[in-house]
């Protein structure tokens, strides 16, 4: 089992290139960075994780140039998305940032998806909640042509652009690991569908745990393989039973959380969290 960290960068936290160097010397696999472009004020769509929505959501920096630091910084690192809200971004831009940081970390880029939760954030963004997971396997779709091929083309019904060329593509091939974020059983049959990999979120409730068998039939009855479709698991506390259990139950990855605070706040978090990894190790 593998285990990352993740944290909202923000202007008044640890820096992400910091957080990264800090977090490979200390063993752990990845750092991953969530997105957020902006939070419209009306604050209609509840938040899944509470009643306050808390205010990094709002002050995080774009993950792509996060990990585009973090990459020049770091030599193994993995360097995640927690995710990136493809539905709210033009594919072909998206496209060529995935490979610009693939390139920059020398394919460490992992590429964590998901729908996302927040109906006003996506209409500014000229995107229908009630279509947004359509649009994201027809955008990762059409990414994935741009990566594969030296002229590519889709034609979708949400997505559609003639043959182009574009570059530079990922190192990782056919391309960076999908991972694809959301509860089970609609986000498991996504990843099974389309994707490289399983973000379910823990901690919101249900014992997170008992989706992994399910999850599994799923894959075999699809045709593939646990191995092929790693299941990454948020919001385990860094409590070595806890640790275990997950391990015994099947999740490939582990990620803690980091508070978004200063280097002399986070460091001992990180501290904590590798000593748990290594006892459960």
């Amino acid at each position: 089992m593998q285990f990352g960290v993740t944290m909202f960068p923000t202007d008044y936290a640890i820096a992400p290139h910091e957080l990264a160097r800090e977090a490979e010397a200390r063993g752990f696999e990845s750092v991953w960075f969530p997105e957020h472009s902006h939070i419209p004020t009306s604050r209609k769509s509840p938040w899944p994780g509470g009643p306050e929505l808390p205010k990094w959501y709002y002050d995080t920096y774009d993950p792509f140039v996060a990990m585009g630091a973090a990459a020049v910084v770091t030599k193994t690192i993995k360097l995640g998305t927690g995710v990136c809200l493809v539905v709210q971004r033009d594919p072909i831009h998206t496209a060529k940032e995935v490979s610009t940081v693939d390139r920059l970390s020398n394919g460490r880029l992992l590429f964590g998806i998901g729908g996302g939760w927040n109906a006003e954030e996506m209409a500014d963004h000229g995107t229908d909640f009630k279509t947004r997971f359509k649009l994201m396997r027809e955008r990762i779709e059409a990414m994935k042509e741009i990566w594969a091929r030296s002229k590519p083309k889709y034609a979708g019904d949400m997505v559609k652009f003639d043959e182009m060329m574009m570059w530079p593509k990922p190192v990782q091939k056919p391309h960076p690991p999908i991972i694809v974020g959301g509860g089970f059983p609609q986000g498991a049959r996504r990843a099974v569908a389309y994707g490289n990999g399983w973000m379910p979120i823990g901690g919101r409730g249900g014992d997170t745990l008992d989706m992994i068998k399910p999850f599994h039939e799923m894959l075999a009855a699809a045709g593939r393989k646990p191995e092929d479709v790693p299941v990454t698991l948020f919001g385990v506390r860094p409590d070595v039973d806890a640790l275990k259990r997950a391990r015994d139950a099947g999740v490939d990855r582990i990620v803690f959380g980091v508070p978004p605070e200063a280097k002399d706040k986070v460091l001992p978090v990180l501290d904590a969290g590798a000593a748990a990894m290594r006892a459960a190790a």
